[in-house]
């Protein structure tokens, strides 16, 4: 070649190369040259021919798996997503239903449960109903401690309760009698503090009623009723009862009042000496329990709360007595201790935070674990049968209780747990305080604290229509069920509120006229009182749901949930099937019954794609026989990945030195074929995502080489010179 025109390029760089090899992110604009395609910015010219034809397909998005999942079946080859879950029994706490992300084997989580029994393998039925068998009194203490408190008991053949409510104790018996046992006049009598019992006796501490005012244990038959004459077993002069704690424990009663631990025989009659007493006056003992070798007793000062320790030694013909205390537990500040019981093993640490577990070992020595639960309320009690342990904790900010399967450890004192027993009325605001089983039966018996309603400060009767005054507002209104103390025996009981104003209540009460009077609002209070209640014999719940984790399939990416099929026995009752989206929506899609049974349904809503999705089964009672109701025994949901589709696009181009378009217009230069080869090599090598043109039609993506194939060739006219062939380039999107 005698010379170079512009078309040529420069002496060293033709101006393809200039444009095209400095940036792979380069855009190619058409000049004087007319060519087909350009990639990374570089032009070619294409080769397509019958030999050599443009392909574009779907590339492949799914690949080849074998099935090493814990539950078998979830790895798709035929294009449908899978997951499925064939039993719950490991309880409740999972967000995301990501089985190869749950820590050990537990693939049987949920998310969220009320009113079912999740314990049965395999299978979720509705947990019996509860009843009203009394009412409570009495609200929380000014440091959060219940004065309600329940112990199973049994007399003359009856099994129940031994309910604590402030001033009254009560037997509950399991078919909601109730007898009573102490019966203190509120504004004349001091509360019982605590109360215990060995299994035929009563024991309880409060103040006396003589002018010192001090401590004081009395005891009675727990065949006795509130007419029979309890025992004073002894007082504590100078000593008056502000908080207490008892407990009948290793054949002694360990009794914590204010700030000291003492302990003392079943027939003790003389005062004890304390065995231990706090550095702080104003310290809180909460609990008592045991394990082999030692007594553990609760207690909080402030927001610093401890567990401690008392080991038994024993002197030769005696009975072991209690050693110095020893701190064997502390809890991170801010968390007090309201309730430890130990059980199978472990100790169980109910909290202002919620539910704690312990490792007791041989020298008595406690290794709690972290926060189980975390609750809307306190955990003030615990009930045990079989494996299990019941926590007066609330449901969801209802009356109810928790359980824990203590056979199903998931690791780092975790236990299985789920929602039980709760009260389905709607009604928040009530603590869940007390729990135990009626006697010997299987029967929960769990009851709720009342509410402070506010002081009063004045009080009228006009024509059988008493009208109290409240200092503030206080929020009761017609029907309200209260509790009034400490004004005067015209007044104080409990009633039903048959108006209100904003600083009013009234209510119906036949007496003698009494004007307007003030009253101390020191001593004068009402209490929107709380329940007791009592779990069915065989009424099954009304209905009761259990929620899965978020199924994401274990990656972010969108996905098309579409197929849903429940499995269980419908014949009686029926079950509603939802999905769940990321903002906590519902949508029903169908209900399983006698008539429809399980069918395979399609889950149109929430529309469009989405990141995970949950769902919920609802399951409903019998409307005919109310002991019988549905059982659901898993699931299996099927989605579809939503990515967008890449494409796989093949073409042939030609790389020569010299190269001539449409129009017979030429350009190159010796060497031009090796150095845009060289370029896309470098550019497929380093996996870069790269600009494709199609410059025929337009179009433009964002692309990567999947794989370019050199075949060097004669030139195929005089169009074409020097060194080259043709380039078949395998491009997939991006």
């Amino acid at each position: 070649m005698a010379g170079r025109d512009i078309t040529e390029g420069r002496a060293t760089r033709a101006i393809a190369v200039d444009v095209g090899v400095v940036a792979t992110q380069s855009i190619w604009q058409n000049t004087d040259i007319a060519y087909d395609t350009a990639l990374g910015g570089m032009p070619f010219i294409y080769s397509i021919s019958d030999q050599r034809p443009y392909i574009r397909q779907t590339a492949p998005y799914r690949k080849e798996q074998f099935d090493n999942q814990t539950e078998p079946g979830e790895q798709s080859l035929t294009g449908w997503w899978i997951r499925s879950q064939s039993s719950f029994h490991d309880g409740a706490g999972i967000t995301f239903y990501d089985p190869a992300l749950i820590t050990g084997e537990s693939t049987y989580q949920f998310k969220d449960s009320r009113g079912v029994n999740v314990w049965n393998k395999g299978e979720v039925t509705l947990l019996k109903n509860t009843s009203n068998a009394h009412y409570t009194t009495h609200p929380l203490d000014d440091n959060g401690r219940a004065f309600q408190s329940a112990r199973s008991i049994k007399w003359s053949n009856t099994d129940g309760v031994l309910l604590l409510d402030g001033y009254d104790v009560d037997k509950i018996a399991a078919d909601g009698t109730l007898t009573d046992f102490i019966d203190y006049n509120a504004g004349t009598d001091d509360k019982v503090f605590a109360i215990c019992d060995d299994g035929t006796t009563a024991f309880w501490v409060t103040n006396d009623t003589g002018p010192s005012g001090k401590l004081e244990v009395n005891k009675k038959a727990l065949t006795g009723t509130s007419s029979t004459t309890a025992t004073p077993m002894f007082t504590v002069n100078g000593v008056t009862v502000t908080n207490a704690t008892m407990e009948y424990i290793k054949d002694r009663i360990v009794m914590g009042a204010n700030n000291k631990i003492y302990e003392f025989s079943t027939s003790a009659s003389t005062t004890p000496t304390a065995v231990y007493t706090h550095s702080d006056a104003d310290h809180i003992f909460t609990s008592i329990t045991a394990s082999g070798t030692a007594i553990y007793v609760s207690g909080f000062s402030g927001i610093q709360s401890s567990i401690y320790k008392f080991v038994l030694t024993a002197s030769t013909g005696s009975m072991p007595s209690l050693t110095t205390a020893i701190t064997a537990a502390e809890m991170p500040a801010g968390e007090k201790i309201y309730k430890i019981a130990y059980y199978l093993g472990y100790m169980l640490i109910g909290t202002s935070k919620g539910i704690r577990v312990a490792t007791v070992d041989d020298n008595g020595s406690i290794l709690y674990g972290p926060l189980m639960v975390e609750t809307d309320q306190p955990c003030y009690d615990f009930a045990f049968r079989d494996r299990f342990a019941w926590c007066a904790t609330g449901v969801a900010g209802e009356a109810g209780v928790i359980r824990i399967d203590l056979g199903n450890d998931l690791g780092g004192l975790r236990f299985a747990y789920a929602n039980d027993l709760w009260l389905d009325n709607g009604v928040t605001g009530y603590n869940t305080t007390a729990c135990a089983f009626a006697g010997e039966t299987d029967r929960l018996v769990f009851a709720t604290t009342a509410v402070n309603r506010g002081t009063i400060t004045n009080k009228q009767l006009t024509s059988d229509v008493a009208t109290l005054t409240t200092a503030t507002a206080h929020g009761l209104t017609t029907g309200d069920s209260i509790w009034v103390e400490g004004v005067d025996a015209t007044f104080n009981g409990k009633y039903t509120v048959t108006s209100a104003t904003t600083t009013t209540f009234s209510y119906a009460k036949v007496a003698t006229n009494v004007a307007s009077t003030a009253v101390s609002s020191a001593t004068a209070l009402v209490n929107e009182t709380g329940t007791i209640n009592i779990e069915s014999n065989s009424t099954l719940m009304t209905d009761g749901y259990i929620q899965t984790g978020y199924i994401r399939y274990n990656t972010l990416e969108p996905k098309n949930f579409k197929r849903l099929i429940g499995r269980g026995e419908f014949t009686y009752g029926s079950m509603t099937l939802e999905t769940v989206d990321a903002e906590g929506t519902e949508y029903d899609l169908v209900t399983y019954d006698a008539t429809v049974g399980p069918v395979e349904v399609t889950t149109s809503q929430p529309t469009g794609s989405q990141e995970y999705l949950g769902y919920k089964f609802i399951l409903y009672r019998d409307g005919t026989t109310n002991t019988l109701g549905p059982t659901f025994k898993g699931y299996q949901a099927k989605a579809t990945i939503a990515t967008p589709r890449q494409r796989v696009i093949k073409f042939p181009v030609f790389c020569y030195d010299v190269e001539t378009d449409k129009y017979n217009v030429m350009v190159g230069y010796d060497g031009r074929a090796k150095d845009r080869i060289a370029q896309l090599e470098t550019i497929e090598q380093n996996g870069d995502i790269v600009t494709w043109q199609d410059l025929q039609t337009g179009e433009s993506r964002q692309v990567v080489i999947e794989q370019i194939t050199f075949t060097r060739q004669t030139p195929p006219d005089r169009g074409f010179s020097g060194y080259g062939g043709i380039l078949d380039i395998i491009i997939r999107t991006v």
